[in-house]
């Protein structure tokens, strides 16, 4: 799978056809991530009907979410919700009695959180790196406001960090610390080049972190995604839930026409001619490619694929796709006929 490429001295900056220069955020920081707290809401990681928004729009999600657990019948008391009074119990008892639910025990929540130097790159609104970041504590926040236990595995060629799922005061300031610290030493002139097999490596640690009835989260570009990976996420599906965030740039998907460029991956520079069409007929179908891979065998194990664009705030696409279906859930539907 081919790597992208990052533009010499510009790896936080690009120029459209008209001149005009895109600044990219290149990093974050830990009062970042806090403050997306505020911007957790409008989605959930608890679906429990289809998906109609991801993948191609038209494949239901696996996801299971948590369930109810009955646990006694009580009399009602002004206030309570009138949805949960037993209609059967009250005719029987001759007053109105309340079904009560205990929710089933918190589920553990693993983010995969890739901050490898091939998502050091971005041509507008901010590196892959830093869309991978925000989606992370995105996610985290809204987990752990729901009651369950956040984990995470940060990545990149400076290191591995493990946070085990623990309830959000002990695990949200490690979780993030580690981001912001692998984010942090993310450099263009870096002389390495990306190493795709850390995404495989960082899955075959997943399943001592998180052994069943869990939700892993990719948040990745798949780069070096391969037949390992395949294997590696279908063990995983087998006792746990999968959700797959791919983080892409507009730049990788329309290689745009600005003539003569030198771009460079690690040490390495060549000369390109954009304005070549085949050229970037061959860019936008290679990439095509890949994503279409990551989507079909998403497919295939009725894993939910979000594809996050550089170009576009973070929670804004979260909620288009996470929370179109949510509205969905309680829009009315049509009067039963009488009669």
């Amino acid at each position: 799978m081919a790597r992208t490429i990052q533009p010499k001295a510009r790896d936080t900056a690009s120029r459209d056809q008209g001149g005009r220069t895109h600044e990219a955020r290149a990093y974050v920081t830990l009062d970042d991530l806090l403050r997306l707290n505020h911007r957790a809401k409008g989605f959930s990681f608890l679906p429990k009907q289809p998906v109609h928004s991801l993948l191609a729009g038209r494949h239901a999600s696996r996801l299971r979410g948590r369930g109810l657990e009955f646990e006694e019948l009580r009399h009602y008391y002004e206030g309570d919700d009138v949805r949960a009074i037993d209609w059967r119990a009250t005719a029987r008892l001759g007053e109105p009695q309340l079904r009560v639910y205990t929710e089933e025990r918190d589920r553990p929540v693993l983010l995969l959180v890739d901050q490898r130097l091939s998502m050091f790159f971005g041509s507008r609104g901010a590196m892959k790196s830093v869309v991978a970041a925000e989606a992370a504590a995105l996610a985290a926040w809204r987990v752990t406001s729901l009651g369950d236990r956040i984990g995470g595995l940060v990545f990149s060629e400076n290191g591995m960090d493990e946070v085990r799922p623990r309830a959000r005061q002990a695990a949200i300031g490690p979780l993030f610390e580690a981001i912001v610290r692998r984010n942090g030493e993310l450099r263009a002139e870096d002389p390495r080049p990306s190493d795709p097999g850390l995404l495989n490596a960082a899955l075959a640690k997943v399943p001592r972190l998180l052994p069943h009835d869990g939700l892993l989260t990719l948040i990745t570009d798949a780069a070096g995604a391969d037949a390992e990976t395949v294997r590696l996420v279908t063990e995983i599906t087998a006792h746990n839930d999968v959700l797959t965030v791919f983080v892409f740039d507009p730049l990788e998907a329309e290689l745009p026409d600005i003539g003569r460029t030198v771009v460079a991956d690690a040490g390495r520079q060549i000369e390109i001619d954009s304005a070549s069409g085949s050229l970037r007929h061959r860019f936008a179908a290679s990439f095509a490619e890949r994503r279409e891979a990551i989507e079909g065998f998403s497919r295939r194990r009725a894993i939910p694929v979000l594809p996050l664009s550089t170009g576009r705030d973070t929670a804004d696409q979260f909620r288009e796709l996470l929370g179109r279906r949510l509205a969905r859930s309680v829009a009315p539907g049509p009067r039963a006929r009488a009669g």
